[in-house]
């Protein structure tokens, strides 16, 4: 059994291989010309990949990403990608979410993609003002809950969270409690009224929230509360579920936004780090790898095929695999361009 990386990257799309989870090869590099902030695959359907592109809307391949094509090309659809996201109760239904704030919804696999205009009803979106003069205000996660049909989130850069319980024909604005800038939103399989979600720690460092990077939801998401405050980081992106044991969650942490990281020898100050526990205690896994702790895990999954089987991805484009639960890290011996976002399957 083959396992394959998908990895998002600052240079499109790179296919790792391994036949034996050691020595890795890569299989291909495509989409070059653009960024991929975000990539979608399901481990029922391996040679199936969905690539988000900063400015060309959704590419698929079906072979394990030797080969890509646009469905939709000519046609209406999301143009500047931030997040993709496959329907778990329907895989050919796609949903994208864009730079500027708009989300999208592909029915055939992404060969034709409907606004969600209702988006836009909500007079808090047209608000949203990302402090960043190169970047719009954006979509940056979408998350669909497994067990109630038409049950969606969408996490907006700086802008909190917007739910919909009926497929995106209507909106609530959940901003009671949390960090307003948003970055990866988990719901938990087993009682989806409990939610996790790591932020970039912007009202934080504003004093306007309680927590530093990572919160927590027991009620949907209509409260929240701060957890993961035994360190100092204030900033996250990755944050994983266990697959088998949905208490178990990794995240990476970092001191500071991305552009304070290069103006400082020390880069991040970043974590890896665990609860066993549903998140009630979190604690540092990053092994002795200090490359981890100066150029920030960006993306990190977790291997189905192997229970502490851990992939860690830096935005540097170094690769890391742990095969303890994160206590030990080695380097795999593949260097990517800046990685963005991490999936992985076997074929």
């Amino acid at each position: 059994m083959a396992t394959i990386l998908y990895l998002g990257t600052g240079e499109g799309v790179v296919t790792l291989i391994s036949e034996d989870g050691r020595s890795w090869n890569m299989q291909s590099h495509a989409l070059k010309d653009w960024a991929i902030p975000k990539i979608a695959a399901l481990s029922a359907r391996p040679n199936f990949v969905l690539a988000g592109t900063r400015g060309d809307g959704v590419w698929v391949s079906e072979d394990f990403g030797k080969s890509w094509k646009k469905p939709c090309y000519g046609k209406p659809g999301p143009g500047k990608v931030r997040c993709v996201t496959i329907d778990p109760h329907e895989p050919n239904s796609v949903y994208a979410g864009t730079e500027p704030i708009d989300v999208f919804v592909s029915r055939d696999g992404g060969r034709r993609w409907a606004r969600l205009d209702s988006v836009w009803k909500m007079p808090w979106v047209e608000s949203v003002d990302y402090p960043v003069a190169t970047v719009e205000p954006h979509v940056r996660d979408i998350a669909l809950d497994p067990q109630h049909p038409g049950t969606l989130y969408a996490a907006l850069q700086v802008g909190f969270i917007l739910k919909s319980t009926n497929s995106g024909a209507s909106w609530k604005l959940l901003n009671k409690g949390l960090d307003a800038d948003v970055h990866t939103i988990v719901i938990d399989p087993r009682n989806t009224n409990r939610l996790f979600i790591a932020t970039g720690g912007h009202d934080y460092r504003n004093g306007k929230a309680s927590g530093r990077a990572l919160y927590m939801s027991e009620d949907a998401g209509e409260s929240w509360v701060p957890t993961a405050k035994d360190f100092s980081q204030e900033y996250s992106v990755p944050l994983v579920m266990h697959p088998k044991n949905p208490d178990i969650l990794y995240s990476a942490v970092a001191n500071g936004q991305p552009g304070q990281w290069r103006k400082r020898a020390t880069g991040a100050e970043s974590l890896i780090i665990r609860t066993k526990d549903g998140g009630r205690h979190w604690e540092k896994v990053n092994g002795k790898l200090s490359e981890i702790s100066k150029n920030f895990a960006e993306a990190i999954v977790i291997d189905e095929s192997g229970p502490n089987h851990l992939y860690a991805a830096s935005r540097s484009g170094d690769l890391y695999l742990s095969q303890d639960g994160g206590e030990g890290w080695t380097k795999i011996d593949i260097q990517v361009p800046e990685v963005s976002d991490m999936k992985v399957v076997h074929s």
